[in-house]
């Protein structure tokens, strides 16, 4: 089980990555934008480095949703290797079986 701390601190990344990205993009576009004159696009580029660095979509990290581990990451079940392990051992997985050779 990961840290409650480090747990709540990935919700809050996400949290702020969700509150900021319509701002971000429009100010990535306009920073893009070759149409532009240097001096707004630089502005633009300003105004971007003063967001909070954690409203950066970079910043997050895939953690298992029932542990918090965040390595060995299922992204399609949202889940890490040993959770699975642990749900298909019990059989709370339908069609999943534990193999042994």
């Amino acid at each position: 089980m990961a840290k409650k701390a480090m747990i709540e601190r990935e919700k809050k990344r996400q949290k702020l990555v969700e509150q900021y990205a319509a701002k971000r993009e429009a100010l990535k576009e306009i920073a893009k934008d070759e149409s532009l004159p240097m001096e707004e696009r630089f502005k633009a580029r300003l105004k971007l480095a003063k967001l909070p660095r954690n409203s950066s979509a970079t910043r997050l990290h895939n953690r298992c949703q029932l542990t918090g581990r965040p390595h060995a990451y299922y992204r399609k079940l949202k889940i890490s290797r040993i959770a699975l392990r642990d749900l298909g051992s019990n059989g709370q997985i339908p069609g999943m079986v534990k193999s042994s050779w």
